[in-house]
Order: structure tokens, then sequence, then C-alpha cells
């Protein structure tokens, strides 16, 4: 009866044993037949970053047969590119070139014509400009702003209907003046003798009738005086990267 337990024993532990063995033998299988758990799971959980935009293609501006100066053309295709002019008509007015353009929304070419400009030479206008009589205007504040404008039709001082670039500083586009040495230097092949007025921009009464009006009167116009003192990039700052015309669209 002695020895009864200790045989007992012994049997069960030799049984808890195998039972151990087996236990471990069967996850080790396991752990060779099925794949890693982990491999289901993302490696991270933020998202994945997105591609990089494409920018816009650039997009040239027709001009016809004109033939313009570099800096009215990189104007010209930069406001295509970009679509600056948000789907209106523009204006780009060359003071170097005394020339204006006019484009359609799609930056093709509407028409073209000189133009006489401010007789004293700079893009900035004079402090209180817009304010003064005629007779009293400083020859040195003659000038024709350059800048980025909205064209926006009314009246002058004479009741003649012209469309202003600045009201406040009394910068229209208007009719040339009927006066002989204004209509001589219109018509003139020269740029040379275009320097002569107030600084409103002088026009052939057929291309402000036929074109420019009409313009602004449907749907309105964009209108970018072109500078002459400073390169692009400084009048066109926020818009503009004049040493990558082809990139601005990255901007």
């Amino acid at each position: 009866m002695s020895e009864e337990p200790t045989h007992s024993n012994r049997d069960t532990a030799e049984i808890a044993d195998g039972l151990r063995k087996g236990l471990l033998l069967g996850a080790a299988v396991l752990v060779l037949l099925l794949p890693p758990a982990i491999s289901h799971f993302p490696l991270a959980t933020h998202p994945a970053a997105a591609p990089p935009q494409l920018h816009a293609a650039p997009h040239l501006a027709n001009f016809g047969g004109e033939h313009p100066s570099l800096d009215a053309r990189h104007m010209a295709d930069w406001v295509a590119t970009v679509d600056d002019n948000k789907k209106m008509s523009f204006v780009i007015v060359d003071k170097k070139d005394a020339k204006v353009y006019i484009f359609d929304p799609q930056a093709h070419l509407k028409a073209a014509a000189p133009a006489l400009l401010g007789s004293a030479i700079g893009d900035d206008t004079a402090p209180g400009v817009g304010d003064k009589p005629l007779d009293q205007v400083l020859p040195e504040e003659k000038t024709t702003p350059a800048g980025r404008f909205i064209a926006e039709v009314g009246k002058d001082t004479r009741g003649e209907d012209v469309v202003w670039v600045d009201y406040d500083a009394a910068v229209s586009m208007h009719r040339v003046l009927k006066e002989p040495e204004r209509l001589v230097s219109l018509a003139s092949p020269t740029k040379d003798d275009n320097r002569m007025s107030f600084g409103c921009i002088n026009l052939p009464p057929e291309f402000y009738e036929n074109a420019l009006r009409p313009t602004v009167d449907h749907g309105g116009a964009v209108i970018y005086i072109l500078p002459e003192t400073r390169p692009l990039a400084a009048t066109f700052t926020s818009y503009y990267d004049v040493d990558t015309p082809l990139d601005v669209a990255q901007h």
C-alpha cells in the first residue's frame, strides 16, 4: 500500500511532461506552416504623401501677323498660361514700342494699333496728379503708369466717352485729340514721336470705336501697361518671374 502513491506520481509526471512536449511541438509546426500575421498590417499608420501637382502647360498667346517686343510677348504668354485675365479679354500697352494689343479671353489677337503716351518717361503716378487742372501738371508728372488695371467705361471732363485705366489718377484710353501735332505723330511710322500726352493713352479713333470700346463693353477687360524704367518683375512682382518665362505657371 505504501508504494502505490509513488508509482502514481511518477506516471502522472510522465504524462504531463509528454503533454508539454506535444504542445511545444505543435506550436513549432504551426509557426513553420503559417505566415507571420504581422505581414498583413501596414508598416506605417500615416497616409501616403499625395503626388506632386502637375503644373499647367504653357499657353502661348497668338499675335497673328504682329511682331511684338520680347516683353509684350512674354507678358501675353504669361497671362494666357495662368489665366490672370480671369476669362476676360485683355489689353497690353507696350510703352517702349508705343503699341497697344487687344486679345480675346483665349489670348488670340483681335487688334493692334500705335498709341500716344505720357510725355514723361516713368512708371509711377505722381501723387495728387489726378486732382490737378491740366495747366498745373508739371512736365515730370506726365507719366503713363505701369501695372495691372481693370478697364471701366466712363466720361472725361470734356464729356467724351473713355475707357478708364486709373480713374483716381485721371489716366484713360481714348480717341486721339484732334490736334494736328498729335494726329501726325500717331500716323508716323516711328515710335520716337509718340510721347506727348499728359499720361493718357491716345488711340486712333477707329481702333478705339471698333476694337477697344466693344471689347470692354462685352465682358470687360484687364489692362497690362508694361514698364519702361524697370524690368517686368519689378512691376508685376506678385505675378511674375521674368527669368523663367515658361515656368511662370508654377507661381
